[in-house]
């Protein structure tokens, strides 16, 4: 396969961006549904610690990222194989539903298409090699946990877990690092955000963030190892204090609203990530100009 991208190389991003579009029709799924599941779960775990039911589900209740088949929410209509094509479907149907006409949420073809360029630019960047392999599966979980904790303020564990281990288990083979500094990275980027949380909310008495962006920064330092940490976290909390400033100011949200960290997270690891060594050149060049 890899031999195969560096022969045809223009070709083999193309067949990435298709296959970014295919998992970016995924991900809609996973963002839409994994939060529901895990609510269903806890509710069902509450319960049966409360012993007011049996614990098994009811019949016919199953629901995961395979069941049920999608369908419009406002109708309840089944979507034909037809309709389910990325983003081709949406402009055929000019964003409506084809049964209801009930307009489609433009997020579908928006998380597509950034999918799709996200996994382009990777392929771009790491070429046919096991890195760039790995660095797909990561783009991927990141996206699903950026929008996830914008609509919900969550980041799942059934995400961010795996993640973790996986990253781990990659350093033994030392695709991005060494699994020293992997170890160190993952206890670290927990740690940090942990003891900012801990100090944050003895200083103010309130919560500035989630253990979600602690298990979060663990997976980029288990992935990245310890280096990049900083850059990181330098810069979500730039765009992140910008991006608050801005909704404050032009649209209004609440001060006292939280605002999730995750995606200026996710966002700035993806960064480091693809461009880290570059931005690091150029930040101590130019620390180290007179």
């Amino acid at each position: 396969m890899f031999d195969l991208f560096s022969a045809f190389p223009e070709f083999s991003l193309v067949a990435v961006g298709l296959l970014g579009l295919a998992i970016g029709s995924f991900l809609n799924v996973v963002i839409h549904r994994l939060p529901i599941m895990l609510e269903r779960e806890w509710r069902q775990e509450c319960l049966r610690f409360l012993e007011m039911e049996s614990g098994e589900p009811p019949p016919g209740a199953v629901f995961n990222l395979a069941i049920p088949r999608s369908r419009c929410p406002s109708c309840s209509r089944s979507l034909t194989i037809l309709e389910n094509i990325p983003v081709i479907s949406f402009l055929i149907l000019r964003g409506r539903c084809g049964g209801c006409g009930t307009r489609i949420s433009v997020r579908y073809p928006v998380v597509e298409i950034l999918t799709a360029i996200l996994s382009v630019i990777v392929a771009w960047e790491f070429g046919g090699t096991s890195q760039m392999v790995a660095a797909l599966m990561l783009t991927w979980g990141l996206l699903a946990l950026t929008f996830i904790d914008i609509d919900r303020h969550l980041l799942p564990d059934a995400i961010t877990l795996p993640l973790l281990w996986l990253g781990l288990l990659l350093s033994v083979f030392g695709v991005f690092t060494d699994s020293s500094s992997s170890i160190v990275g993952a206890a670290v980027g927990y740690t940090s955000l942990w003891g900012v949380f801990h100090l944050f909310k003895w200083i103010t008495g309130r919560e500035g963030m989630g253990y979600g962006d602690f298990k979060l920064l663990a997976v980029l330092g288990a992935w990245m190892g310890w280096l990049p940490l900083p850059l990181i976290i330098l810069l979500s909390s730039v765009v992140g204090a910008v991006a608050g400033i801005l909704m404050i100011l032009c649209f209004g949200h609440d001060r006292r609203l939280p605002i999730p960290f995750g995606p200026y997270l996710a966002a700035a690891g993806w960064v480091a990530l693809v461009w880290g060594e570059r931005l690091n050149s150029v930040y101590l060049g130019w620390i180290s100009s007179p």
